[in-house]
């Protein structure tokens, strides 16, 4: 981004780069091989004022990983996991992160990901998943003797498959299926697809198979 170091943009100029960044989200979303000009008109700007702020259409795609990266970390932060209880804050953060995903499916994706600052910020957030998993180990809740880094492997696998599909659907808080608290209804199979139900309900299901996984549960 072209931004002069050490000096906030104004705030109308913030306020165009957001517009560009979710324009451009949704545009490649949809058009991955999309041009500038076709993002700076959904963006409601000139091609001029997006490479104003972007040098090219690849810093422009970089720019927004860093955007979704950042976002995605603003989401596990508010989970609290230093702070909340260990499994609160797991499940708390894995719905946030579903739905910053479903959002920010191109930026999150293979084809923005060669931003390095980005990837730093997804190293952070891996270490700080291997972090609350730690909390939870401690707990006795994940064996004294489990590989962590798998672990965290496995959870990012869930969140991935659950999200491969129709992601926007699968995360909406009124998904088919679903009552305005976000619990399932009647109708839910339970076995159902991830598109019937809303993030808490994807949460605690990616969770439980993390920590129980899917065998028959000890009597009592």
């Amino acid at each position: 981004m072209n931004r002069t170091p050490g000096r906030p943009l104004r705030a109308d100029a913030e306020r165009s780069v957001r517009a560009i960044l979710a324009a451009a989200e949704r545009v490649l979303a949809e058009h991955p091989g999309a041009t500038v000009e076709q993002i700076a008109e959904a963006a409601g700007v000139t091609r001029t004022t997006v490479h104003r702020r972007f040098a090219n259409r690849q810093a422009l795609i970089d720019a927004l990983a860093v955007e979704a990266a950042a976002k995605l970390a603003e989401a596990i932060e508010d989970g609290h996991p230093e702070t909340a209880p260990p499994l609160v804050a797991l499940h708390r953060a894995t719905a946030n992160v579903l739905r910053v995903k479903a959002a920010w499916g191109f930026a999150l994706g293979p084809a923005a990901a060669g931003s390095e600052p980005a990837a730093r910020i997804h190293e952070e957030i891996a270490r700080r998943c291997v972090e609350l998993l730690g909390r939870i180990q401690e707990q006795g809740v994940i064996a004294a003797d489990a590989d962590l880094e798998w672990v965290r492997r496995v959870y990012y696998a869930l969140i991935g498959e659950v999200l491969h599909g129709e992601p926007a659907r699968a995360c909406s808080p009124a998904a088919a299926g679903t009552t305005a608290a976000g619990t399932a209804t009647a109708e839910t199979p339970t076995a159902g697809t991830a598109a019937a139900l809303d993030p808490d309900a994807l949460a605690a299901r990616i969770v439980d198979t993390v920590l129980h996984g899917v065998g028959p549960r000890p009597a009592g």
